[in-house]
């Protein structure tokens, strides 16, 4: 009797043990789990302790890019500085500001501190991020070159004879330090085999970068029209400048925008024909405006130069040109401008407003690497 009450008493400790057990465990297969980020995604924790999931697409000139799940289309921009931890799951070049590259992946280490996994010995390089110059950049040529070079021709005949040609062109290099520009127009017109319209004018300016926004720059105007009475116009001006917008400062529509203004003291001349000839020294004032939309099908485009007397506020000269390009195929484009010229003190005998209308088809190039 006594070994079956032993028993008995065991078997009752056996189960109310093995229930407490049980009960144990299903207590902590209940407890809620802390969200884990998918391993294939790349994480950007912040200093202020946010934490951003994605894929880290580059980081150059103090700017990280992340291509979020969220909005795949738009690149969220966060500062370098605003960074305390990063993890990098896909191997990508970070270049570290002495000169070397390390190509792999990166695990997050102590605050300001990565642990690079260098490719392809699988080695771990703890790198301060402070020594990191830029991550992924793409690789610009040394010289980017840009232009174009667009025709127009329109004839008329029947009870007239008209005809109408023109040509236009421009060029810039751009360096880290220089940036050369240049651009010209041509205009002939003919009406019932009578010249009605021959004149030219054209722009060279070299601006040297002091630092990345602002720059310094020499320029020198020309022009030549025969029915303004004008042998030769000349501008030859020189002030500071500044980029305000540049490729890659803003996302979406406005990624490849540019902008930029510039202001000078510039001696003017006028060479005429028939009218005494005149000289004085002006400002010079000067913007451009590039927007390229729709990875680049449709352009809209602004350029104009202002040449203020000095002596006298009301005396100014100025050229301008708007218009739209748009993409054909291949480099080929074809547009539509508006050039305006005005001088509110011309030769006697002709007017101050010139406008040109312009339907154009010709040839852009870029030789921008893009991602």
């Amino acid at each position: 009797m006594k070994k079956v009450l032993c028993g008995f008493a065991l078997a009752l400790v056996g189960c109310v043990m093995g229930g407490g057990l049980s009960t144990e465990v299903n207590a902590q297969v209940a407890l809620p789990s802390a969200p884990v980020a998918p391993t294939t995604l790349d994480v950007v924790t912040l200093k202020n302790g946010s934490v951003i999931y994605g894929e880290v697409i580059e980081m150059a000139g103090g700017v990280l890019q992340i291509k979020t799940p969220a909005s795949p289309d738009n690149l969220l921009k966060v500062n370098w500085s605003d960074v305390s931890k990063l993890a990098v799951n896909h191997p990508i070049p970070f270049h570290l500001k002495e000169g070397s590259v390390i190509m792999g992946t990166a695990t997050a280490g102590p605050d300001g501190i990565l642990n690079v996994q260098a490719e392809p010995l699988k080695g771990t390089m703890e790198v301060p991020m402070g020594s990191v110059m830029s991550m992924n950049p793409v690789i610009q040529p040394p010289v980017i070159y840009t232009g174009s070079l667009v025709g127009g021709y329109s004839q008329t005949t029947g009870n007239s004879h008209l005809r109408n040609a023109s040509l236009l062109g421009d060029f810039v290099a751009r360096s880290e330090q220089l940036r050369l520009s240049i651009n010209g127009r041509y205009v002939y017109g003919e009406n019932d085999n009578t010249l009605v319209a021959r004149n030219a004018r054209g722009t060279i300016k070299l601006d040297f970068f002091i630092t990345q926004r602002f720059y310094w720059f020499a320029s020198a105007y020309f022009e030549n029209d025969r029915f303004q009475d004008l042998k030769m116009r000349t501008a030859l001006a020189s002030g500071p400048g500044y980029q305000f917008i540049d490729r890659g400062d803003y996302s979406g529509i406005l990624k490849d925008m540019t902008f930029y203004a510039e202001s000078g003291i510039a001696y003017f001349n006028e060479d005429f024909r028939v009218a005494d000839d005149k000289s004085s020294i002006r400002a010079r004032i000067s913007m451009k405006l590039n927007w390229p939309l729709w990875d680049d099908r449709v352009t809209l485009f602004h350029y104009d130069e202002i040449f203020p007397s000095l002596q006298n506020s009301s005396d100014f000269f100025l050229t301008m040109d708007n218009g739209v390009r748009f993409k054909i195929w291949n480099g080929f484009a074809s547009g539509f401008q508006v050039t305006t010229r005005y001088n509110n003190n011309p030769a006697r005998g002709t007017g101050d407003t010139d406008n040109l209308y312009l339907a154009t088809l010709g040839y852009n190039f870029d030789t921008t690497r893009k991602r």
